[in-house]
């Protein structure tokens, strides 16, 4: 799995936005520390939460909301875009799971 940031604080001070692949099978566990949206690019990914399975295709968005704890998955080679308020790195770092980004190859 790749994850990478595009736009950052340098960009604006409000908003961050970032682009990932995952290859066919991968999936992450990860607790949401911001408000964001995902867009579906190519493949088909899942995110499962406790309240339940939301898969979309290319063209497709996601939207999910600070504390939301979830899976990310691929079912195929799959790329994404996020789009995330506040800064969705410095978020994560700053909190107790900062740790999950050790799951990710920087782009």
């Amino acid at each position: 799995m790749f994850l990478g940031g595009v736009l950052d604080e340098t960009n604006s001070e409000n908003m961050s936005v970032w682009f990932g692949r995952y290859g066919a099978g991968e999936s992450n566990e990860w607790i949401v520390t911001y408000d964001e949206v995902i867009f579906v690019i190519k493949g088909r990914y899942t995110v499962r939460g406790e309240d339940g399975a939301k898969t979309a295709g290319p063209g497709e968005v996601i939207f999910l909301t600070k504390g939301t704890k979830v899976t990310y998955s691929a079912e195929v080679a799959t790329l994404v875009a996020g789009a995330t308020y506040p800064h969705w790195q410095d978020a994560q770092s700053r909190s107790s799971h900062a740790h999950m980004l050790d799951d990710f190859h920087p782009v």
